[in-house]
């Protein structure tokens, strides 16, 4: 009886130890995948919106839009060393910090700029006469940098009372702050980054909905699809992580709700990190200019790239032949080369099959030089 009630008693601690293990386990790979995929894909973004497409109110969200949430997977592989050693701090105070700064104001600033782009599409739909004639790329600029300016403001809060906190010889990076402080900040973070952009995406995109009535059954359909595929991204992605800070604070004195708050905070807390993933896919690569411009990218490197290994391989194989009838010959290569340069590539062109290959090659990739030139 003895052993069998301390086995039931171990059991429950041992099982938790287990998933939490597992799910930490989970939750590395979650964040590796968000970190490759969020910075690689943002990073393309940033390149094609501002190299590569003209400036526009839409190409200025977009930009700034790629530009928090690079910023905000870039960062995270702090967080994937930190939980790789089961949440332990090695970079001291001043990056634990810098770190909690940089994704809080990359998170403000991402969903306000989702809030923008929501307002900014309705309006231009709604109102057609004003935004023609008030939607600039200058004020779309200078919203983007109040957008920054609010997020920052919002975001010093919680740089402030973060700091390392030591338990038993391990330092975390946590916060110094009572539970009504904590309780406070919160509801802030709830309705800043929450309610308030939540209500005016949901509103914009069911007035944009009501706008398609006029198109037809298929484009509405489709249009239909991508308003539901946002609105949905944005609930499921960040609710999960507010509703987990609430029971945070609850479970300081119940040790049931602890047991919770350990097993789920990471998983909570990767979904509004796949935000960032998933922002450049909704958003970015379902307009269609910009894949046009990133295909044209596309193809420009390639062809550059196989423009150039043929040149030299060319260019190899006529060094070889020329030098092959210079030994037979010295006085015919003597004869060519007192000639005029233009006289002697001519000649070359035409005794040559691969001489005249390379000037189509060359003159194929001055052509797609041209063409990109062009965009």
């Amino acid at each position: 009886m003895g052993s069998g009630n301390i086995s039931s008693a171990e059991n429950p601690s041992s099982g938790l130890e287990a998933a939490s293990r597992h799910i930490q386990t989970a939750s590395i790979v979650i964040y590796c995948v968000i970190f490759i995929v969020g910075t690689l894909g943002n990073a393309l973004v940033i390149y094609v919106t501002g190299f590569k497409m003209k400036k526009t109110v839409e190409t200025v969200w977009f930009l700034n839009l790629a530009i928090t949430d690079f910023l905000f997977t870039a960062f995270l592989i702090l967080s994937i060393i930190s939980l790789s050693q089961s949440h332990q701090w090695p970079f001291g105070q001043f990056i634990c910090q810098l770190n909690t700064f940089v994704s809080v104001v990359n998170m403000f600033a991402s969903i306000f700029t989702l809030t923008a782009m929501s307002l900014d599409r309705c309006l231009s739909i709604w109102v057609v006469v004003w935004a023609h004639n008030k939607r600039t790329v200058c004020k779309a600029r200078l919203i983007c940098v109040g957008i920054w300016m609010i997020a920052a403001v919002c975001s010093t809060p919680y740089a402030t009372f973060r700091t390392l906190v030591e338990n038993h010889g391990a330092h975390y990076c946590g916060y110094s702050m009572t539970p009504e402080q904590k309780w406070s900040l919160h509801i802030f973070r709830f309705l800043m980054g929450f309610v308030i952009p939540f209500l005016v995406i949901f509103v914009s995109y069911v007035a944009i909905d009501l706008r398609t009535m006029r198109m037809s059954k298929t484009r509405r359909q489709r249009s239909r699809r991508i308003i539901f595929s946002i609105i949905f991204e944005f609930f499921f992605c960040w609710l999960p992580l507010h509703v987990f800070n609430f029971i945070e604070i609850k479970a300081a004195n119940n040790p049931d709700l602890w047991t919770i708050v350990r097993i789920m905070g990471s998983l909570t807390v990767s979904l509004a990190f796949q935000n960032s993933c998933l922002n450049p896919i909704l958003y970015v690569f379902m307009c269609e200019e910009f894949m046009k411009k990133l295909r044209q990218s596309i193809c420009f490197v390639l062809e550059s790239a196989l423009a150039e290994d043929h040149v030299s391989f060319l260019s190899t194989r006529s060094m070889s032949t020329f030098s092959s009838a210079a030994q037979k010959s010295d006085a015919a290569c003597q004869e060519i080369y007192s000639k005029d340069t233009s006289s002697a590539k001519s000649l070359r062109v035409e005794t040559h099959t691969d001489a005249v290959f390379f000037t189509c090659i060359q003159g194929r990739s001055q052509n797609a030089h041209t063409r990109v030139g062009a965009l």
